[in-house]
């Protein structure tokens, strides 16, 4: 009898026990949920806090879906408003989104993967490896090569930096077009010494992702999804495109800056290892967790534990052979963020920590709204991953201002932005980001006050050009 008793007692312990845990984990949730602020914040002003469905709704992003990764264990995974307001379709934390270019780091295991079957070497002439397209040798290449290493880093001096899709009605080209320039894009040629430069090119990961299918004898999509993502246990992934019907059931639609329904519902991307990824944030969050637990000696995984730290160690502008790299040894954090039409991403992780977060939005607005999300989730659990930035305005007259005005270009990136004066507040338009409102820090530096952007302006005897964070330099043009 004593011992029905103890048993009934044991099994009651239990059960508060997982009760406890659920209403504190809950309570987590509501907190960090109703706790997003500003990003960067006015010195002296109180700071007001925001719940994430009045940001959603500020920002004109109807979808988000987060994941937390803890101690190399998902912790929690929601979503959040609509998959597609036409039909009252509600998020979940299975809805598929496209995930732009956290593509790039994914499909960079294709690459290493090969690398550790003795497939391919990561420093050799890709030009050796490729069947049925070769890349045009010209002045560029005459004393250095284009190699997987540099095209993963982003060195290799390869063109075009990315991909607007195809609507759902368009011509849909395949590799070999894409790559000679026969799609909605350039034609994908080196044009800078390879290795002497860092410059973001999807041209590049196209280029790789031929050679994946070169090599192994299978598409792109059927290579990730054979030794990539069921591995991993990612079956709400895949790189199909256009996307089988299969997975049409749960996908989310995609939403322009306005918060409009794109037409067709969203494109499609031929260029798959850049930007043709189709995922959940719990499914990338296997991804950071694999990666995680390699690191921490793992016996058996999707690389060798020597692989993933070679993938993880800084070439040019802190990148690796795949992903982003912020931070050093301990606090070293991997990730990447994605922007296809009408999605909005970032995924973020750290490499001997054990932690992550992954956001996806179905927006153009919507990489506002993540850093908020990420400040409130990095504020409640103690991460370095964002900070909120405290400031101080000045004041300058519109005479001053003026004197900014005019249209600026990335050469590089065939991209021209334009800085206008609107209600005596200096706007940029037409960046990847949208319309930025820049307040003065200083008589030359200007923040955007929603997502923390610093453009400072560069002078010879007059206004030539500027720099965005300190990292991409634009010239003036008129």
């Amino acid at each position: 009898m004593k011992k029905i008793y103890f048993i009934i007692f044991s099994l009651s312990l239990i059960s508060n026990c997982y009760a406890q845990d659920e209403d504190q984990l809950l309570l987590e949730i509501n907190t960090i949920e109703n706790s997003l602020s500003k990003m960067v914040q006015i010195k002296g002003d109180s700071i007001k806090k925001y719940t994430i469905l009045e940001r959603m709704d500020f920002y004109k992003v109807p979808g988000v879906s987060i994941a937390i990764v803890q101690n190399r264990k998902i912790k929690w995974a929601k979503g959040y408003g609509y998959a597609n307001t036409e039909t009252g379709t509600k998020i979940d934390t299975e809805t598929l989104f496209q995930a732009g270019s956290i593509s790039k780091p994914l499909a960079a295991l294709s690459a290493l993967k090969l690398f550790e079957n003795d497939s391919l070497e990561l420093d050799k002439n890709v030009n050796y490896y490729l069947k049925n397209w070769q890349i045009p040798d010209n002045k560029f290449t005459k004393t250095e090569k284009v190699t997987i290493e540099r095209l993963l880093t982003h060195t290799a001096g390869i063109t075009v930096h990315g991909f607007p899709g195809y609507q759902q009605s368009d011509n849909f080209p395949d590799i070999i077009d894409v790559l000679n320039g026969n799609g909605n894009t350039a034609k994908i040629v080196v044009n800078m010494i390879p290795g002497s430069i860092w410059r973001y090119s999807g041209g590049g990961y196209t280029i790789m992702e031929k050679v994946v299918e070169d090599i192994s004898g299978l598409t792109l999509e059927d290579y990730m999804h054979k030794n990539i993502l069921q591995p991993m246990g990612m079956k709400n992934s895949t790189y199909q495109q256009p996307i089988a019907k299969k997975f049409q059931k749960n996908i989310s639609s995609a939403y322009d800056e306005n918060g409009k329904l794109i037409k067709g519902l969203w494109n499609n991307y031929p260029e798959q290892a850049a930007a043709g990824l189709w995922t959940t944030p719990s499914d990338l969050a296997k991804y950071c967790i694999e990666m995680q637990e390699i690191l921490n000696s793992k016996k058996v995984g999707i690389l060798t534990k020597a692989t993933v730290e070679k993938m993880l160690t800084k070439h040019k502008n802190d990148w690796g052979l795949g992903p982003s790299l912020q931070n050093e040894k301990d606090s070293l954090i991997f990730g990447h963020g994605g922007k296809n039409a009408g999605f909005t991403n970032d995924m973020k992780a750290y490499a001997y920590q054990g932690n992550a977060i992954i956001v996806m939005t179905n927006a153009d607005n919507g990489s506002k709204l993540i850093s908020e999300i990420e400040n409130s989730v990095s504020k409640y659990y103690n991460w370095s991953i964002s900070k909120t930035k405290i400031i101080e305005v000045i004041k300058l007259s519109e005479t001053d201002l003026k004197k900014y005005l005019g249209k600026y270009e990335l050469k590089e990136e065939n991209l021209i932005l334009e800085v206008q004066l609107k209600e005596s507040q200096l706007l940029i338009t037409n960046t990847p980001l949208g319309d930025l409102n820049m307040i003065p820090i200083s008589a030359t530096k200007f923040i955007e006050p929603e997502n923390g952007t610093v453009i400072e302006f560069l002078f010879d005897k007059k206004v030539n050009g500027f720099i965005v964070n300190n990292t991409f330099k634009l010239l003036k043009v008129n």
